[in-house]
Order: structure tokens, then C-alpha cells, then sequence
């Protein structure tokens, strides 16, 4: 079963990629649709029934090299299974979106044949996320981590014709190669220090890493904290954190069925995937999970800051993805794994659902993407205006305070992130961060509410008189992924931040009674948690996540105080009462707002200047360098040496043995006796000094 959910989009993208001339371009969309169906179907069965144990499934051998085995095998766990169906349901039900999406796409004209083309891109994309969720080394996962990105880079540039796409998948894939430059020096270090890539030997070996001195760039570090940074680059890249973060805004070039696929349950969640599996080794890097934690934190706001004041609906919803993955990465870096891996299973329904969302205002509203050329679209699109609104609901975190679970799925998953990192941090800088981002994620999300569906109608009046709900094959997704935002959070609370034996159990590991000094050190530090009855207990590797005995954050969360937990809802409650002002109740508002805060408006709205702050040190330097290399490097030195040889020195020589060729046989026979001479006599002298 788990071989069929991993190999069937591969299948899929193989039909229809290369047999689409035979079988048509519809069967080629309706093959890998149908097998992305099957794949999902597995993916919950397995989730439903396969249980907590480590499970690996041998498929084939891979590179062999002395110590180096790298043999393709599939890890089944409940991290791999959680991830199984956060991707294959998003992209089944995204392939199902994309028939009414792609139908008639003004991109292309009737006689070019792309639909099949976009569906076996869909499916290979999918087929690598899958390949990278399910590795069992760091090798195979590398392949899949790549794979992911070689068709994010097909996806993002799909419509070739338009320049700005082009540029936004080059600039996708060369900024995450920074990324994967140091994941790749991570797996080095790895084998190097463990003679290993195999992750059951890499996590055994994570004690010893934690004593171990390595030298790096002329320096000593602990390698466990190296290790884990450099394992880190790769995921600040694929999860688009901050330094890392620029390409994430600019795949918004692709179709918006990408935009789903790749910011709600693929590509961007591989670098916290990454960090939850990689959980052994991160619990003895308390360096790196602090910077993977101040990163997390600084990223939620920086995000939630820019996503204020933009206007295309689609970058509105980009920057909210990369808020809320700095949510995700804040959990991992206080050691709530659990926590982290939670946020990112219900993140994927109701980003999912505001993708597609907008995705179908957008085709609704023939094509146009600023909101400020929306308003009044509710009646017009009834059951987009609703699913977008339990998105909204979902990711602004709508539900009963202090009930822990009543909710929309972001108000469990969210909450439970902020109160743990109030517990690990004592109330610091993380802490402060996620609820700041908290206030503005409410404001923006309501923005684009009402500067969508209400309010008065605003740009090309054409436009609006002809706006259209989408059809059905569009709506279905919509409905689907609304049942995950609604009711996910609260399914899987317990399983994911409930009572510690609970969350071990759930993970496949056991857990005991803590030492009686433990217990006491939480409760000096907590009194509200001195009830610590469970610790995680065995060695790293044995269950999917692992945490030290001493890291109590997922107990002491649950006894923060009072006004923690209410503190993500009222920062919902403020930035929604603040988006009515600004957009229902004084609609002028805003632009004086602009006017008068003029710089910090202009500063958020140009995203901190990152591009223009990389365009003047890395973009322009390494093109004037590029040009004097070309023209002076190549076209003088290199161009300029080769013409000097063909048209100088090799016409003079040659003119010297045209010389030569007098017709005389004694010419010729004095050259070849002088020759012999020559010869003779190195022969003779060669042969003396040996």
C-alpha cells in the first residue's frame, strides 16, 4: 500500500507528461487526478490504521560505496504518515481544482496543448514531496528536497511566455540552492563524524555528536550545534525564512493551483518536516534551536508586517504563509515537535482553501488580482465568499477562549505554539513576536475580506457586471478543505498537544515518571506544572520525535498563565476590530494612515527592502563581474589568444615549413640523417646516466 501511494503520481506524471498524444489531453488530466484520488485514500488508511510503530519498507538498492549504503526505503512512522496525507490530499483536491482553473487559461492559445503538461508537473512535484517524506536516509531524502525544487522551478515558470515568471522560477531555485549548499554540508558532516547516512544510526549517535569538537572555517564548534545549523540552512530556504525568504512572494507567477500546492502542503513545509525529523539530534543543539527559534520568531513578524499593506490578493496570502511558518519553526526550536508538526496539519486545509479561494475570485474577476479593484463580490460568489471566510476564521484563530480545542483549526494549533513559547521562553522575545504577528495576521486577513466582498464595487465596471462563481469542479475543493479547517484542530488536539503520555504514545514512543529532582526544577520554575506525572522516555530514534527527559515545554505549556491564553484571541479581536475601521466603518482611513506615516508605509510595502538590499550587494556586483569576465576575460584574453594563434603564430610557422619542401630527395634525406643523429645521441646519453 505505502509503495502505491509513493510511486502512483510518479506513474501519473509519466502518463501524461510523454502519453498524452496517444491517450488525449483529457484522459492525460483525468489518469493523474484518479491515481492522486488513490493516493490520498491509501494515505488515510495508513494513517487511520497503520498505528505509532517505526515500520521500514526496502524498495531497492541505491549507491553503494564501501561504507556508504544508501539503499531506497520507505519510512513509516507517524510523522511520515501525518505528511502522507497533508500531501496527497491537498494535491489530489488541487488537481481536481486545476480542471476548472486550466480550462481556458488566456495564457496560452487554443492550439497549444498545456493541460497535460501542468497535470504531469503537478504529479511529479508531488511524487518528490512524497519521495522526501518518506526517506529513510539523508541521501534519499536529498533527491526528493531536489526533486521538489526542479518542479517548483517547471511550476512557477509554467506561463514561459511572461518574463516575470521566468524570472521568479530562476530566482526560486537559485536562492534555494543557497539553501541546500549547507543542507548538503550538514550530510557530509554527518557521514564524516557517523559513517552514516542511515537516520536509525545518525540518531543513536546523537549523545556522542553532543561531546564531539569538529573544526569548521578555521574555528572549533560543538558538532552537534553545527550539524543541526547546517541542516537548518536547507530548511530557512525551502521554508522561506528570513535572509532565505525572497523567493516565496515571487512564485506567485504561477498558476494559482501552485501557489496552493507549493506555500499549503508541499515545498514550504519540507524545512519544518525536516527539523521535526530530525529531532534526536536537534535536543542536543540547543545553540542552533535557539537561533532556529529567534529566526522563527523574527520571520512570523517581519511576514505579518509586509502582508499589512499589500495589494495583490495572492501575495496577501503568501506573506501569511511565511508568517505562519515561523510559527511553525518557533515550536520546533522550544522543543515542541509535536506542537510544530500540528500547526503545520491544519495549516495545510485553510491555506489550501485561501489559495483557492482566491484562485477562484481571480477567475471569477477574469484574471484581475488587486484588491483594490474588488469589492461587493459576496453575492456574486456566494460559496467562494464562505469558503474563504472559514479560512479566514481558521488562520486569524476563531474560537472559545480557555477551552483549549473549541475552534476553528488555527485557534488550537496557533494558541498551542504561542503557549509554548511563553513556557520555553519565560514570556521573551519569541513569545512577544508570535503575538504581535498574531494582531497583524487578524488585520490582514480581514483586509482582504472586505476589500474582496464588501464595500462598494471598485475598478472596471465590465469586470464586475460580468463576475461569476466558479463551477462546480472548482467548489468541491473548496468544501473539502473546509471540513479540515474547521474541524482538524480539534480531532487531533489531544494527539498532537495534549497530556505528554498522550503525545509520546501517539508518536510511538514511551514515556515514565520523572525523577523526583526534574519534577521539582519544573515546579520552581512553573508552580502551576508541578503536576509533571510523564517524561519521554528510551533512546533517540526509537519513536518519530524525541525529547529529552528535561525538556518539560510541552507539559509547562498547559499551566501558563490566564491572560497567555487569551492573548492570541484578543490580538484577533483588535486587528479585527481595527480592519472594520480601516475598510467598513471609515473607509478613508487607510489612505490617510499612508499619507501621514508616509516612509514606514512605503518601507513595508517594498517588503524591508530585501530585493533592492540584495540587488545592490550580491545581484549587480556579480553581474559587472560576470560582464568584465565576458568581455574582458573571454572576449580579449581567451578569443583574443586563440585568434592570435590561428591568425599569427600558426600562418608564420606554417610558412616556415612551406620553406622547407624545396622538391630535392637530398633535402629530404639530410633532414632525415640528421634526424637519426639526434636521435641516436639522446638514445646514448639517456641510457649513460640511467
Amino acid at each position: 500500500m505505502e509503495t502505491v501511494i509513493l510511486f502512483s503520481p510518479l506513474v501519473g506524471a509519466i502518463i501524461a507528461g510523454f502519453g498524452w498524444r496517444y491517450i488525449g489531453e483529457a484522459a492525460a488530466q483525468y489518469i493523474t487526478t484518479g491515481l492522486l484520488m488513490l493516493a490520498a485514500l491509501l494515505s488515510w488508511i495508513v494513517f487511520l490504521t497503520h498505528g505509532a510503530e517505526t515500520e521500514q519498507i526496502h524498495i531497492l538498492d541505491f549507491i553503494q560505496s564501501g561504507t556508504l549504503d544508501t539503499s531506497w526505503s520507505i519510512r513509516l512512522d507517524r510523522l511520515t504518515s501525518t505528511m502522507l496525507i497533508v500531501v496527497t490530499t491537498v494535491s489530489a483536491l488541487v488537481h481536481l481544482y486545476s480542471f476548472g482553473y486550466m480550462a481556458h487559461d488566456e495564457n496560452f492559445s487554443k492550439d497549444q496543448h498545456y493541460k497535460a503538461r501542468f497535470f504531469a508537473y503537478l504529479s511529479f512535484f508531488t511524487f518528490a514531496m512524497l519521495m522526501l517524506v518518506t526517506a529513510d536516509n539523508l541521501v534519499q531524502m536529498f533527491f526528493g528536497w531536489e526533486g521538489v525544487g526542479v518542479a517548483s522551478y517547471l511550476l512557477i515558470g509554467f506561463y514561459w511566455k511572461k518574463q516575470s515568471a521566468g524570472a521568479a522560477a530562476i530566482k526560486a531555485f537559485v536562492v534555494n540552492r543557497v539553501g541546500d549548499f549547507g543542507f548538503a554540508l550538514g550530510i557530509f558532516g554527518i557521514f564524516m563524524l557517523t559513517d552514516s547516512i542511515d537516520f536509525d544510526v545518525i540518531f543513536a549517535s546523537a549523545p556522542e555528536l553532543a561531546e564531539t569538537t569538529i573544526r569548521f572555517l578555521w574555528t572549533d564548534w560543538n558538532a552537534a550545534n553545527l550539524l543541526a545549523f547546517l541542516l537548518f540552512v536547507g530548511a530557512m530556504g525551502k521554508s522561506a525564512q528570513l535572509i532565505l525568504h525572497t523567493w516565496l512572494p515571487d512564485a506567485m507567477e504561477g498558476p494559482t493551483p501552485v501557489s496552493a500546492l507549493i506555500h499549503a502542503a508541499t515545498m514550504v513545509t519540507a524545512g519544518v518536516f525536516l527539523v521535526c525529523r530530525m529531532s534526536p539530534l536537534m535536543e542536543f543543539a540547543p545553540d542552533a534551536m535557539a537561533f532556529v527559534t529567534f529566526l522563527g520568531a523574527t520571520t512570523a513578524f517581519f511576514a505579518a508586517t509586509v502582508g499589512l499593506v499589500q495589494n495583490d490578493i495572492k501575495r496577501v496570502i503568501a506573506y501569511s504563509t511565511c508568517s505562519q511558518l515561523g510559527y511553525m519553526f518557533v515550536a520546533a526550536g522550544v522543543g515542541v515537535y509535536s506542537v510544530a508538526m500540528f500547526h503545520l496539519f491544519t495549516h495545510a486545509f485553510f491555506k489550501a482553501m485561501l489559495f483557492l479561494g482566491a484562485g477562484s475570485v481571480i477567475h471569477g474577476m477574469h484574471h484581475e488580482q488587486d484588491m483594490r479593484n474588488y469589492g461587493g463580490l459576496r453575492k456574486k460568489l456566494p460559496y467562494t465568499f464562505w469558503a474563504m471566510m472559514i479560512g479566514t476564521f481558521a488562520i486569524t484563530g476563531v474560537g472559545i477562549p480557555l477551552s483549549g480545542w473549541v475552534g476553528f483549526a488555527g485557534f488550537a494549533s496557533k494558541d498551542a505554539v504561542i503557549e509554548s513559547a511563553y513556557a520555553a521562553t519565560h514570556g521573551g522575545y519569541a513569545f512577544w513576536m508570535l503575538v504581535i504577528a498574531a494582531l497583524f495576521t487578524s488585520f490582514y486577513s480581514w483586509r482582504l475580506i472586505f476589500l474582496t466582498f464588501y464595500g462598494k464595487a471598485r475598478g472596471d465596471k465590465h469586470t464586475h457586471d460580468h463576475a461569476h462563481e466558479s463551477p462546480t469542479v472548482m467548489l468541491v475543493p473548496l468544501g473539502v478543505l473546509a471540513l479540515g479547517a474547521v474541524f482538524a484542530g480539534a480531532i487531533w488536539y489531544s494527539s498532537f498537544f495534549g497530556k505528554t503520555n498522550e503525545v509520546v504514545k501517539f508518536f510511538g514512543g514511551h514515556y515514565e515518571e520523572p525523577a523526583k529532582e526534574l519534577a521539582k526544577e519544573v515546579a520552581e520554575n512553573n508552580p502551576k506544572a508541578s503536576k509533571l506525572k510523564y517524561v519521554m522516555a528510551g533512546e533517540p530514534g526509537e519513536a518519530a520525535i524525541y525529547m529529552k527527559p528535561e525538556n518539560t515545554v510541552l507539559h509547562e505549556a498547559h499551566y501558563v498563565p490566564t491572560w497567555v491564553k487569551l492573548s492570541p484571541f484578543v490580538s484577533m479581536v483588535l486587528g479585527l476590530l481595527t480592519a472594520m475601521w480601516f475598510y467598513i466603518w471609515s473607509p478613508e482611513m487607510p489612505k490617510r494612515v499612508a499619507t501621514h506615516m508616509r516612509p514606514l508605509y512605503l518601507f513595508l510595502l517594498n517588503k524591508w527592502y530585501f530585493d533592492e538590499i540584495y540587488d545592490a550587494i550580491i545581484v549587480r556586483p556579480a553581474r559587472l563581474l560576470g560582464t568584465f569576465l565576458w568581455k574582458r576575460g573571454d572576449g580579449q584574453v581567451i578569443d583574443g589568444a586563440l585568434n592570435g594563434i590561428a591568425m599569427g603564430i600558426v600562418p608564420f610557422f606554417t610558412r616556415l615549413a612551406g620553406r622547407a619542401q624545396s622538391g630535392y630527395i637530398f633535402t629530404y634525406a639530410f633532414a632525415m640523417v640528421i634526424g637519426l643523429v639526434v636521435l641516436i645521441t639522446w638514445a646514448t646519453l639517456g641510457g649513460g646516466a640511467n
